[in-house]
């Protein structure tokens, strides 16, 4: 049971490194981009997919974690559900804002991008801030 749950954090820890990852991937390609239907584009194809499944590697394996020690909420457990889920909301007031944005305006692009950039930002200091404390426990 102990070999099961220590390769279960282990899967935990890599998954936050890819979510750190992919969060950063995010950043660099918002900076780096100049017309907002491509940057739209790959958002919707590539983008959005990937972080969803990045999100969702820590929370699934956090989830079977927590059924292996019998549903034990304790205090970590419950501030990485928290964050989780203001991760998740956060993404998706980030997605449905470049949703609705008006093609035809110049200025929305960096608009959208100093939006964006606050939320990326938040949630990297949320994934790293978490990763950091779940990896002085272990």
């Amino acid at each position: 049971m102990n070999e099961m749950y220590n390769m279960g954090l282990s899967i935990h820890s890599l998954g936050t490194v890819i979510l750190l990852g992919v969060i950063l991937l995010n950043i660099f390609l918002l900076k780096s981009a100049k017309e907002l239907q491509k940057y739209r584009r790959s958002m919707s194809i590539v983008l959005m997919p990937l972080t969803s499944t990045a999100i969702g590697i820590p929370v699934f394996s956090g989830t079977i974690m927590m059924a292996a020690k019998h549903l034990d909420f304790t205090i970590e457990n419950i501030v990485m559900i928290v964050i989780s889920v203001a991760l998740i909301i956060l993404e998706v007031k980030r997605s449905k804002t470049l949703k609705y944005l008006d093609a035809k305006n110049e200025n929305s692009l960096g608009l959208y991008k100093m939006f964006a950039s606050k939320i990326l930002y938040g949630e990297f200091i949320l994934a790293l801030t978490i990763s950091l404390w779940m990896w002085s426990m272990a």
